[in-house]
């Protein structure tokens, strides 16, 4: 059925095209798209790198603070608005948007009542674009105004806020950047046992900000930065005049210089971003480590190993299998203390 359905190249070189592209609302884009030919147990690879690459690594923008005049706390109510502060942070949490801008922007919702308030409201720079201007934010039932200004950035993954940055009129709002809702990938076989060739089939669901097509060029244009430093290891000391050195010369040098820069670039950026998940622990750590809030890599580096121990039911074997893994993955190791990261 997958052969009738898509047409199989003969040449070993790799082609892709879409099969299926649907709208199923503003807030929801579906593409499916077949790549081939793969030899035998090569679609499995990618299609895991693809769907990683999808998932964590395209950037989209997010509301992460909104400002609101004369309001103390979260949970105040204003005369005149139906909803709590608390619901309309929420509700704004819920606006998907997309920026032409890696810069952090201003958008602004000032409203008269009695009115609706919704996402079609928003005002700001042309750089900032609101997929589904119907989005619910409040409805003003008195003659009062409604002014609301918005902090909107670009990012990747998942960012919590601290509740703790709260300040009067200020409030933090936990960003999703993920513009992706969900991507799949199947693998299908086609030929004779000797001649074996295989499809790769991707299934993407974005949130409309952008389309599955511009999905997957974004998610292989990254896989391909991902690794183009480890194509020219040497690349450095060619531009700079001197004579490329042999490959036996190079290889303890290189991997130590290399092993040590990736240790750095782990501790200093990626922990912001990797969430503990990929640690892939056991139920047990896993569970505890949540518990305590620990979400990403760099949370957990705020635990040393004694720190660690505090934690019910976290044991010795807990924190072998945390440091193996986080050795393992991320070139990091556990910190004995708190102190590691001071």
């Amino acid at each position: 059925m997958i052969q009738e359905e898509i047409e199989i190249s003969t040449r070993t070189l790799l082609r892709w095209r879409c099969i299926e592209s649907r709208t199923e609302s503003k807030r929801l884009l579906y593409g499916r798209f077949a790549i081939s030919p793969f030899r035998k147990g090569q679609a499995n690879t990618v299609g895991i790198a693809m769907r990683r690459a999808l998932l964590n690594e395209i950037e989209g923008a997010s509301i992460t603070s909104a400002t609101i005049r004369g309001i103390k706390h979260e949970y105040s109510a204003i005369n005149g608005i139906r909803e709590s502060i608390h619901d309309i942070l929420i509700n704004l949490k819920e606006i998907i948007l997309r920026s032409d801008s890696p810069e952090p922007q201003k958008a602004y919702i000032c409203v008269s009542g009695p009115s609706e308030v919704t996402a079609r409201d928003i005002q700001g720079s042309s750089l900032i674009h609101v997929i589904d201007n119907t989005q619910y934010v409040a409805t003003i039932t008195g003659k009062i105004s409604l002014d609301i200004e918005l902090d909107i950035e670009k990012d990747r993954g998942y960012r919590m806020e601290n509740s703790r940055k709260y300040r009067e009129g200020f409030f933090p709002i936990d960003a999703v950047f993920m513009p992706i809702r969900n991507a799949n990938y199947s693998v299908h076989s086609f030929g004779s046992r000797e001649k074996t060739k295989e499809i790769l089939l991707l299934e993407i669901w974005t949130n409309g900000s952008l389309t599955p097509e511009k999905a997957l060029y974004e998610a292989s244009r990254n896989l391909i930065d991902l690794f183009i430093p480890s194509m020219n290891p040497g690349g450095e000391e060619k531009n700079s005049g001197t004579k490329e050195k042999p490959e036996s010369d190079l290889s303890h040098s290189t991997v130590q210089f290399l092993s040590t820069d990736m240790e750095q670039m782990t501790r200093d950026v990626a922990p912001k971003h990797i969430f503990i998940d990929q640690l892939e622990l056991p139920a047990r750590a896993y569970n505890c480590l949540k518990r305590v809030n620990v979400h990403t890599v760099a949370d957990l580096l705020d635990y040393g190993e004694n720190d660690l121990m505090k934690i019910k039911n976290f044991g010795k074997e807990s924190i072998k299998q945390v440091s193996e893994a986080l050795k393992k993955r991320f070139l990091v190791n556990l910190p004995k203390n708190k102190n590691y990261l001071d």
